[in-house]
């Protein structure tokens, strides 16, 4: 460990995604920096239990092979998506259905369009959209929602088509166009789309409450569209090896000895942070790069958000489930499951040869019967036997996920001052993208205040989205 009197340009509070990749920006700009992380191990909240062979991530988060940030972030050129199939699988009325975007496009030319992405968001306009457009057509991309007896539950063929248009619509539509669309809720703003009820709580309800962690969609209708638009400009995925496979890469980028964990901080300023077990660190500047609340622990005043709670289920059988590697929702919504998959068939890394790996997400507090409960849904989701699975782990966060609730401003200021700064999720979009934009922004924010010029190849940060 550093001695109390350690000196550095800046000292970076918190291990996360969005600490370690600001700490990758400012030592890629030669500025001395020290990581301080009170837990033993990095990643916060995107962390991966390992237990008898198997990888547990304990929130497990979804992504998106079209998120810009995972492509263009310094130190996660070796990250490996691993995606789920195409589109998702909706159970209702005892059967399953196929439904989504079936894109056809390759990792490569999905990152070359994230990066074209970034670049379009450089200013918000701020006028409204105008009325409503014919569908444009998507090169080389295509929307497919499969047509199935009944239609259950997308609707009827017409349904279907109108469904398959609007995603198409919605994968071709800038991000900046996004966001200057008046603002309201996920949910109301499902309900103005020209889509019929059925269509809309049979697919897109639970389709958002899993992208989003939010079961009532109560999340502003900017942060919803953000979303759908990467459903239906990629690939739903998850890093091989588990969540941590994110906040390890970023850490190995570091310089060695950048990352000290066991570190306690409990105070900070401009120039210095006290610690409880090696003293005070004196520096130029000070990053709080720690969760809503512990940020605001150390920066009294800092807004603490609502968070939705997860709970995360694992189970293992020597008997698979035959869904191949699909997300499975809940298009009935019979019980407390929002999502579930077979996670070792889309990464087999993260179970041991010949057993199989079920995680399963449930947007809320855990109770004495979660278990109970989980198993009686999914024997009905996936049509089998449940009562002999092997239960590896149940594991409930309190503060999973920043809530973005209207008006929700996907910029909101990271530098307090000159010599302090924040960064995180809940300075953006509640996300792993979000807290890599922060991350971004502050370190750009720094640099500037420390006359450090900025490096190339980084993340440009979504723009304000002001109240409507």
């Amino acid at each position: 460990m550093p001695e109390p009197t350690y000196q550095a340009d800046v000292v970076v509070v918190g291990a996360g995604v969005a600490g370690l990749s600001a700490a990758r920006r400012l030592t890629s700009a030669g500025v001395s920096t020290v990581v301080l992380e009170a837990a033993h191990e990095v990643g916060g909240r995107t962390a991966t239990e390992k237990v008898d062979g198997f990888r547990l991530d304990r929130v497990g988060r979804l992504l998106s092979t079209a998120s810009a940030e995972l492509h263009v972030t310094p130190g996660l050129e070796d990250l490996v998506l691993r995606p789920f199939a195409p589109g998702v699988l909706l159970h209702s009325d005892g059967r399953h259905h196929r439904a989504g975007v079936q894109p056809g496009t390759r990792r490569a030319r999905g990152a070359r369009s994230a990066r074209g992405a970034l670049h379009a968001v450089r200013a918000l306009a701020s006028a409204p959209l105008p009325g409503p457009r014919r569908p444009a057509a998507v090169p080389g991309r295509q929307v497919s929602v499969p047509r199935h007896r009944g239609g259950a539950p997308l609707g009827t063929a017409l349904d279907q088509a109108r469904l398959g248009a609007a995603l198409n619509r919605l994968a071709g539509t800038s991000v900046e166009r996004l966001l200057a669309r008046p603002e309201t809720t996920a949910a109301e703003a499902l309900h103005g789309r020209g889509l019929p009820a059925r269509t809309v709580d049979g697919f897109l309800r639970p389709l958002l409450a899993a992208l989003l962690c939010d079961p009532e969609l109560t999340t502003s209708s900017r942060s919803a569209d953000l979303a759908l638009r990467d459903f239906a400009s990629g690939r739903l995925c998850l890093p091989e090896g588990g969540a941590e496979a994110l906040p390890q890469l970023l850490a190995r980028s570091l310089p060695a000895g950048t990352v000290h964990t066991g570190v306690r901080v409990t105070s900070v300023s401009t120039t210095s942070v006290t610690t409880a077990e090696h003293g005070e660190f004196r520096c130029a500047a000070v990053l709080v790069a720690t969760g809503a609340r512990d940020a605001a622990e150390l920066l009294p005043g800092l807004r603490v958000p609502d968070f939705h709670p997860v709970t995360v289920v694992h189970h293992t059988t020597d008997e698979p489930p035959g869904t191949d590697a699909s997300l499975l929702l809940d298009a009935d919504r019979g019980g407390p499951v929002a999502h579930t998959a077979v996670v070792s068939a889309v990464d087999p890394s993260r179970a041991p040869a010949g057993r199989t790996l079920v995680t399963s997400t449930v947007l809320g507090p855990a109770t004495a019967d979660t278990d109970t409960a989980v198993r009686t849904h999914l024997a009905r989701l996936y049509g089998v036997p449940t009562a002999r699975w092997e239960t590896l782990a149940v594991r409930h966060t309190a503060d999973a996920v920043p809530a973005m609730r209207p008006p929700h401003d996907l910029h909101r200021p990271v530098r307090l001052l000159a010599g302090l700064y924040v960064c995180g999720d809940h300075r953006d979009s509640g996300a792993v993208a979000g807290a890599l934009r922060s991350a971004d922004r502050a370190a750009t924010a720094l640099l500037t205040d420390l006359g450090v010029a900025r490096p190339m190849h980084t993340a440009d940060p979504l723009p304000t989205a002001k109240a409507a």
